[in-house]
């Protein structure tokens, strides 16, 4: 193990960023992990104090320091609420890199989390656990055997679809989807891990859309996981080779945009710059493709008006920031001019929205208590707006919401913003 010193000696060049941070505490109220712990440390302006101190060796890599930083959510509220243009996101995403590098975690922690990322990022693997998952929900019925579970186990099954995934290509999209009518766009499409597994048909419909508003829509067989999972968990080298992977896959043709339909996914790929800026062979093409990536909320409402016939849904619609949507990316209008396009859709505002739903990549894995906390407190705020339907952008919003309107016995549907126009759709 290294000393106290080195262990945060990576910080070190980002001390200006640090030092931006005047303590003022408008982060506080946005923050998910101080609304439920109260801590100052599990707050952004806390977590930075124990960087600077790390930093200054003021500070040692315990483990109940490493606890603060695994709390925050990575939601990057905390970014938008402050005045003073604090850059969270390098902080701690650098942070989770040096605890993972030089902290030691409890070996049952150590093996859960070895686990999830040799099976999350790679959705043939995911597929095969799906099955299982999608059939140990009858354990709800045995409350004695599901409560003698690790509570990580319960909160997985938990999250699980109750439908098994299909064969190795399910819901899989077509390589290449023409475009209907005078084609407007060449867009690549990027399919996802969790996206492909579990929610096919979102893929499926975003094509359809994309291909209704005149995009030539061109899905990689080969294209693997952008990485986004492992560089918020801190594992940044494998994020960096995901990424090279990613936009290896992507190389060779002209696209006007590559499009991306999960949150969290796009916030990462729009920061490949940042991300691979000293690897001198990747630096320049990472930087290239990361121009190109688009919310797929985004390659849409610039085609508006909609060039597609909408039929009438008369709905009253919710809908959830995703929080790398929202805070990370800064896309908010854009989805909620293409839910008004839609002829009949009413949009209803909701309580506490700027307050994440606890799912945040793995969080709600690796901390099931909070993050089942938080999933409750934001179905109790839908359900205050009484809604048809809840639209968001992003397949571990969907899972962790759906879930916990299930167990509240909320009978809205939550869907995916491409679902909800491809429903429009009169053709």
């Amino acid at each position: 193990m290294d000393t106290q010193g080195s262990a945060f000696s990576s910080l070190a060049p980002l001390e200006p960023l640090m030092d931006k941070c005047v303590h003022c505490g408008f982060c506080l109220s946005t923050c998910p992990s101080y609304l439920l712990n109260g801590q100052e440390m599990d707050s952004p302006r806390g977590r930075i104090y124990l960087m600077r101190g790390g930093v200054q060796d003021r500070v040692a890599m315990s483990g109940t320091v490493v606890e603060h930083f695994d709390t925050c959510l990575g939601c990057m509220a905390c970014e938008t609420a402050c005045p003073s243009g604090v850059r969270y996101a390098p902080l701690i995403e650098e942070t989770r890199a040096a605890i993972e590098r030089h902290h030691q975690r409890p070996l049952a922690d150590r093996l859960f989390r070895r686990a999830l990322f040799l099976i999350l990022p790679y959705p043939r693997r995911l597929r095969l656990l799906a099955w299982p998952l999608a059939t140990v929900h009858v354990l709800k019925r045995s409350p004695r055997v599901l409560a003698a579970l690790p509570a990580r186990i319960r909160h997985l099954i938990a999250l699980a679809p109750q439908r098994p995934a299909g064969g190795p290509t399910a819901g899989d999209v077509p390589e290449r989807t023409a475009a209907i009518g005078e084609r407007r766009r060449r867009v690549g499409l990027v399919t996802g891990c969790v996206q492909r597994v579990f929610y096919g048909h979102v893929n499926q419909a975003s094509a359809r859309v994309l291909a209704a508003e005149g995009c030539e829509v061109t899905a990689p067989r080969r294209q693997g996981c952008c990485g986004a999972l492992a560089l918020h968990a801190g594992r940044d080298e494998d994020a960096r080779q995901f990424a090279r992977d990613l936009i290896r896959t992507f190389d060779g043709e002209r696209w006007d945009s590559i499009v991306i339909n999960a949150a969290g996914c796009g916030s990462t790929m729009k920061g490949y710059g940042e991300l691979l800026k000293d690897d001198p062979a990747w630096a320049e093409r990472a930087r290239a493709f990361s121009s190109k990536v688009r919310d797929i909320s985004e390659t849409l409402s610039e085609l508006l008006p909609p060039r597609a016939p909408r039929r009438q849904l008369p709905l009253r619609v919710g809908y959830h920031d995703a929080c790398h949507l929202a805070h990370a990316q800064g896309v908010r209008a854009q989805p909620r001019r293409l839910l008004e396009s839609i002829p009949g859709v009413t949009l209803v505002p909701l309580a506490d929205a700027e307050i994440c739903c606890g799912s945040a990549g793995i969080f709600n894995l690796v901390e099931p208590e909070m993050a089942a906390e938080l999933g409750r407190r934001k179905i109790a705020r839908l359900a205050e707006a009484t809604p048809d339907v809840v639209v968001t952008s992003n397949p571990g919003c969907m899972l962790q919401m759906t879930t916990h309107a299930r167990t509240a016995g909320h009978t809205f549907r939550i869907v995916h913003l491409a679902e909800l126009l491809a429903e429009s759709l009169t053709s």
